[in-house]
């Protein structure tokens, strides 16, 4: 082996221990981009972020129209000065002056959906029109600090309903729930683990469980210094469909697991959890009453009949969602946590010894004169903004006004339309992606959901090849060496399916970020790369493994 090739692989063997996100800049790299690389770059085909290429047009535009007519609104309060000052909207006579805008710009983008769901809101919500319109327009032009902080009081409202539709559906519930809108999913991840901590729900030392795979930060965070917490992992396995067994649920029985971490559907695998798994874990929540649960349900709106755990255990489970992939808005950085108005963490604040509650008392006494009172949700607000800026807390006005748009939107769409063609458009990638892999096997898991795909290649391999061919391979080749010849000769970007928790060689790719002509060459590629190892396997065992069989 010369110089360089040593060099080469020893560098790759340190890359090995690089979250998948770090990683990815190296890849990139490799396949000849930079570390920014923009889907313009249309010779690299990157599979290896989640970030669509899709997105949700009818509230986006109705955002706009929504902002043009808040100016006008606005406008109209200083109007005998030229100088270009505005005020604050006007609730006397807004629902009218609204009417007038909506007729008289009647068939422009956006304008028929702004109409129809100010009526959504008035007729079926029982909301007051007047009202709503009067958050809208004052939130999308940011002209106040968010009131309540936690979220706009209408807005809470809508998004709860929002929520109530796909994360629980036609589910029994019973009893209402708190919303706190947050800069996307990973500022919830963040202010939750934050916030247990400072509250001494999770301590230093501690254990929790995690549902591997999962996304990477999960499995992150905990280690850090900031938390030192120990970590149970429950496995879901490739030859179980990405399902728990009763084995690892069994692990939450443990007195020792504070709490249990997971993402529903799975990232990678994107399966949902099967809903016996559901009602087994709602079982064990029964037993241990004093159980954390929280569920990142992320993507959830692109599963058939998705029901959330949040919808079986309510008194104990973090819900978190975000808006950013399945209307496209990543970049919005949209994003919720809703905990039941009964829940365990107040239960266990309340539960906490006396000299806990005193330094827990000093922490929040600026912002209430109750503070032993401060729900934990109110207190995820309050830490956010370190709680001495708690009065400047709160998501930015404009981005909830989008929020809200685009939960009416959704719920406004009851044939879910705009759901059932984003399945579809993901769904014929994958099926494009197998068929030039030479993947074959019956896709009817109800439970799966396909934004991402996951190619564990001890699986696949074992299955085609045997484990001998497997064995060679592990043996013969780093950690990431098959993602950095994929990038390096075919210019194709995928992620380590081992920095997910996955427990075999793999890669995940990807479904939404590209169209379905380069998912085929994307197949291809693999399956080029996937016939030269059987090549050299042949070469080395004198063997005579046919590299065209189907996976």
């Amino acid at each position: 082996m010369t110089k360089s090739t040593k060099a080469g692989t020893d560098d790759r063997s340190k890359m090995a221990a690089l979250s998948p996100f770090e990683l990815k800049d190296e890849l990139i790299e490799a396949a000849g981009g930079g570390a920014v690389e923009r889907p313009a770059n249309l010779s690299m085909l990157n599979a290896g972020r989640g970030n669509p290429n899709f997105l949700a047009t009818i509230p986006r535009h109705g955002f706009w129209q929504l902002g043009l007519f808040a100016m006008r609104e606005s406008e109209r309060s200083f109007a005998h000065m030229p100088e270009g000052l505005g005020g604050f909207p006007n609730r006397e006579g807004l629902e009218e002056r609204f009417e007038i805008f909506a007729r008289d710009n009647k068939g422009v983008p956006g304008v028929d959906f702004l109409r129809a769901a100010v009526s959504y809101v008035r007729d079926q919500l029982g909301l007051s029109a007047g009202e709503f319109l009067y958050e809208m327009c004052e939130g999308i032009l940011a002209s106040n600090y968010p009131v309540p902080d936690r979220m706009l009081k209408l807005s809470e409202i809508i998004v709860g309903q929002y929520l109530r539709r796909e994360m629980i559906g036609a589910h029994p519930f019973i009893g209402e729930f708190d919303i706190f809108a947050v800069e996307g999913g990973t500022a919830a991840m963040t202010y939750i683990f934050n916030t247990m901590r400072e509250n001494h729900l999770i301590e230093a030392g501690d254990t929790i469980a995690l549902g591997i795979p999962i996304f990477t930060p999960y499995i992150e965070i905990p280690r850090l210094n900031d938390y030192r917490l120990n970590v149970v992992n429950l496995e879901a396995d490739v030859e179980n469909r990405w399902q728990y067994s009763k084995k690892e649920l069994d692990k939450l029985r443990d007195p020792k697991v504070k709490a249990f971490f997971l993402v529903n559907p799975s990232n990678p695998p994107s399966v949902k959890i099967s809903d016996e798994s559901l009602e087994y874990i709602a079982d064990i929540v029964k037993e241990r009453p004093d159980l954390i649960l929280l569920t990142d349900d992320v993507y959830g709106t692109f599963a058939d009949d998705f029901v959330s755990l949040f919808a079986l255990a309510p008194k104990n489970t973090i819900l978190v969602y975000s808006y950013s992939k399945y209307f496209g808005a990543t970049g919005w950085r949209l994003g919720t946590i809703a905990t039941h108005r009964d829940n365990v963490l107040d239960r266990l604040l309340s539960e906490l010894p006396k000299d806990v509650k005193k330094e827990l008392h000093h922490r929040y006494e600026s912002i209430t004169t109750e503070p032993d009172k401060l729900k934990f949700i109110d207190r995820l607000v309050a830490d956010s903004r370190t709680v001495a800026l708690n009065h400047t807390a709160g998501l930015s006005t404009p981005q909830q006004v989008q929020m809200v748009l685009f939960s009416l939107f959704s719920l406004m769409d009851t044939p879910d339309a705009y759901k059932n063609a984003l399945k579809r458009l993901i769904r014929s990638r994958k099926q494009a992606l197998y068929r030039e892999i030479g993947i074959s096997f019956d896709d009817d898991d109800e439970n799966k959901v396909d934004y991402y795909t996951i190619l564990d290649l001890e699986f696949l391999g074992e299955r085609a090849y045997g484990r001998d061919f497997v064995d060679w391979v592990i043996k013969n080749t780093e950690p990431s060496e098959v993602l950095f010849r994929l990038a390096r000769d075919a210019r194709v970007v995928l992620l380590p399916g081992r920095g997910f928790g996955t427990q075999h060689p793999s890669g995940r790719v990807s479904l939404a970020n590209l169209n379905e002509s380069d998912y085929v060459k994307i197949g291809r590629a693999i399956r080029t790369l996937l016939g030269e190892y059987v090549d050299r396997y042949n070469a080395s065992s004198g063997k005579n493994l046919d590299k065209s069989k189907v996976l």
